[in-house]
């Protein structure tokens, strides 16, 4: 007979089963308290009688279930529901929050969905309000209400999950991708639940920590590319890229901070081809001041290949030529969001932007009112945006999750709606036109 406790994210075991160690301190075996489902299936198999007092659950509230899926969710689903474990990959606009709900509605156990922005946490609370008639408990933004389905960020469950830990038997991670940073990956390991579903249009992570996941939720169990759906499910689309040239000016500046940079790392023997390679570069700057020189120089080459004075004009024509459409402009940074909206007059959101204010633009973009805005990178996750028909990419990061969320915000099917557009404008022969090919890799 194995006596099993949960104690501060960890469970205790009078004896020992794969992955315990003995704790002196505790006198008692000891493991994370994700192996709660392995641990018992190990006492099982062996015959060992298991007196279970590592669970304290939540009782799951009285739900109705109002949810219809598509057949693609339906698959989905299906697939997870087979070992109530994994990672499901839909685009952006693909609906990942309903096959949650419908996972929760199947499974009736106390649930914690966990979420990386308060943005999410209220469009849990609304979606599960309008679809299982119940209103969830929130962590985080303010809000301190625990029950039997419960949603809080990431950064409240990472300062909690020691006093929360055996409250819940099924965990949602939405945005799955950012649990396998090194803080958040303790909330997984430090949460009993049994049952785990990880959502995400993009769980690789470039710094290769999505190699993790798998321990930490389970492997991708289904996964449908933005391409599979458009047409029938999503909008069809176009992406065409526009190459504009830097001023003569714009070049010799460019140039020049491009030689500061390359002379810095031919000296120090940095090739800086990697992420690794970067944060090399990044702890050298926190002690040298050449380095920080030389980063220096990357960050304003960057800058001007990036938001460069063909890319304005370029704009200029693009906005009379669709004017008569909705159009979202991304920017890189927050600066070139604020030129544009002050050169066209254009409303902008960007993580400065009070919450109030960015709900009137959006609420102005829904209904018409607006037919253009400007972003920096805050609608790349985590905020519900009204359908557009053009996206225009001024800048961005070279990531295919920052292509496949812009994408996304463009996609939602409606009826007569054309073809969907994006359209991306690159500085020819500067690191913008690489951080584009790299982006142009996102497995759309």
């Amino acid at each position: 007979m194995v006596n099993l406790r949960y104690f501060k994210g960890l469970l205790l075991s009078d004896f020992y089963a794969p992955g315990f160690k003995w704790n002196d301190e505790l006198k008692s075996y000891v493991a994370l308290a994700y192996k709660y489902r392995d641990t018992l299936s190990y006492f099982r198999e062996n015959n060992t009688e298991i007196i279970d007092n590592v669970l304290d659950l939540l009782p799951f509230p009285i739900i109705q279930d109002e949810i219809k899926l598509r057949k693609y969710q339906i698959d989905a689903l299906k697939s997870w529901l087979k070992y109530k474990r994994g990672i499901i990959v839909l685009p952006t606009g693909a609906g990942k929050t309903v096959v949650g709900l419908k996972a929760i509605s199947k499974l009736k156990v106390s649930t914690v969905i966990i979420v990386p922005t308060i943005d999410l946490i209220d469009q849990w609370y609304t979606a599960i309000t309008s679809n299982l008639n119940f209103q969830a408990g929130r962590i985080g933004g303010g809000y301190n209400e625990l029950k039997g389905i419960t949603i809080m960020t990431y950064d409240s469950a990472y300062s909690r999950v020691e006093e929360l830990g055996n409250k819940f038997y099924f965990a949602i991670f939405d945005e799955a991708h950012h649990l396998p940073s090194e803080g958040y990956s303790q909330i997984a390991e430090m949460l009993v639940a049994p049952y785990r579903l990880g959502l995400t249009a993009t769980p690789e992570r470039q710094d290769g920590k999505h190699v993790l996941l798998p321990k930490l939720v389970g492997p991708v169990v289904y996964r449908i590319s933005t391409s599979e759906l458009s047409g029938k499910y999503l909008a069809e689309f176009e992406i065409k890229k526009i190459y504009v040239e830097l001023t003569d000016q714009e070049k010799q500046m460019y140039l020049m901070y491009r030689k500061q940079l390359s002379d810095f790392l031919e000296k120090a023997k940095i090739r800086l081809n990697s992420l690794y390679a970067f944060h090399r570069l990044l702890r050298l700057a926190g002690r040298n001041a050449r380095a920080r020189e030389a980063l220096l120089a990357w960050h304003n080459a960057v800058n001007i290949s990036v938001n460069s004075e063909s890319k304005i004009q370029k704009l200029r024509e693009l906005l009379n030529q669709y004017k008569n459409e909705k159009i979202i402009i991304f920017t890189r940074d927050v600066e070139m969001a604020y030129r544009v909206s002050k050169e066209f007059l254009i409303p902008a959101v960007t993580y400065k932007t009070p919450k109030d204010e960015r709900n009137e633009i959006l609420r102005k973009f829904k209904e018409s009112k607006y037919n253009v805005i400007v972003t920096s990178s805050v609608f790349d996750e985590g905020v519900d945006v009204p359908d557009a028909t053009i996206g225009i990419i001024l800048g961005g990061y070279g990531t295919s999750r920052q292509m496949l969320q812009r994408l996304g915000r463009i996609l939602r099917k409606k009826e007569n709606k054309n073809k969907a557009l994006l359209i991306e404008i690159v500085t020819k022969g500067t690191s913008d036109y690489n951080l584009s090919r790299r982006r142009s890799h996102a497995a759309i």
